[in-house]
């Protein structure tokens, strides 16, 4: 299996930055549109663990848009073969001093595009924060 085919790491990165415009921005369309639409796919969240894309979108449509910058950090996009991926980043948030967020995404590429099967977003002490 060839890891990180340059062609293919190119389009999972521009789906990554399509994903974080869109989740900046609370574009839900968009974040729904990068979620693949069937009952296997899944979300943990910082505070609810949603099972299949009714889930997932209800989630997105009900969430408050407010807060939502941040910046990112370490941004790891892998791609595996032609047809799979993951991207791994942590990021701040201006309004949660001390704390480092994680997140975590699956991606397979779909006849429509790439989409995400499965993400993982979590909240942590930042190990790096000055006491």
């Amino acid at each position: 299996m060839e890891i990180d085919i340059p062609e293919v790491k190119a389009e999972l990165e521009a789906a990554f930055a399509r994903y974080e415009t869109a989740l900046v921005t609370n574009d839900v369309e968009a974040l729904d549109g990068l979620f693949h639409a069937a009952p296997t796919t899944i979300r943990y969240g910082g505070g609810e663990n949603l099972y299949g894309y009714a889930e997932i979108q209800a989630y997105r449509a009900g969430r408050s848009p407010a807060g939502l910058a941040r910046a990112l950090e370490r941004t790891v996009v892998t791609t595996y073969g032609r047809d799979f991926g993951t991207a791994s980043t942590l990021f701040r948030r201006d309004n949660a001093p001390g704390k480092v967020g994680r997140q975590m995404q699956t991606w397979i590429r779909t006849p429509a595009g790439w989409r995400v099967v499965a993400a993982h977003v979590s909240v942590i002490a930042d190990p790096d924060a000055v006491s």
